[in-house]
C-alpha cells in the first residue's frame, strides 16, 4: 500500500511520521507529491498536484483511495486498535469529505508548511519512493 501525501505540510508529514511509528508490519510506503514518483502516481489517479491537490492518496495494486477514506483504508491496514476505525465508515462520505476538504484548504494556515519536504526517520529512509 503506497500512501502519496504533501510532504511540505506539517500535519501531513505527522500523520506520515505516525504511520511510520504504528506500522509494524511494514505495510505502508510513502511517496511525497513533490517527488516524481509520487507526481506519476497522482497523474495516473488522475489527479493533478499543480491544480490546488487538497486530498490523501492511497495506492493498493489497481485500487485507490482519496480523502477520508484514504485516512480509514490505512488505519485499517496498521491493524488493532487502529483498525476499530471503521466505525467511521458509518458517516456518510459526503459529511466526513466535506470536513476533510475544509481542513485540507487550510492545512498551512493551521499546522504551517515546511520550505523543505521532511526527512525519512532513521532506518525507514526505504519504505519512502522518493
Amino acid at each position: 500500500m503506497i500512501v502519496v501525501f504533501d510532504a511540505h505540510c506539517l500535519l501531513c508529514s505527522g500523520w506520515v511520521q505516525f504511520l511510520v511509528k504504528h506500522d509494524r508490519a511494514g505495510r505502508l510506503r510513502f511517496a511525497s507529491m513533490q517527488g516524481d514518483t509520487g507526481r506519476a502516481l497522482l497523474q495516473a489517479a488522475g489527479l493533478r498536484v499543480d491544480a490546488g491537490l487538497d486530498t490523501l492518496l492511497v495506492l493498493d495494486g489497481q485500487r485507490s483511495w482519496q480523502h477520508t477514506a484514504a485516512i480509514l483504508r490505512v488505519l485499517h491496514a496498521l491493524g488493532w486498535p487502529w483498525r476499530l476505525a471503521w466505525a467511521g465508515w458509518i458517516v456518510p462520505a459526503p459529511l466526513r469529505d466535506a470536513l476533510y476538504r475544509a481542513i485540507a484548504r487550510r492545512r498551512y494556515r493551521l499546522f504551517g508548511c515546511s520550505d523543505r519536504c521532511m526527512m525519512p526517520p532513521p532506518g525507514q529512509a526505504g519504505r519512502f519512493l522518493d
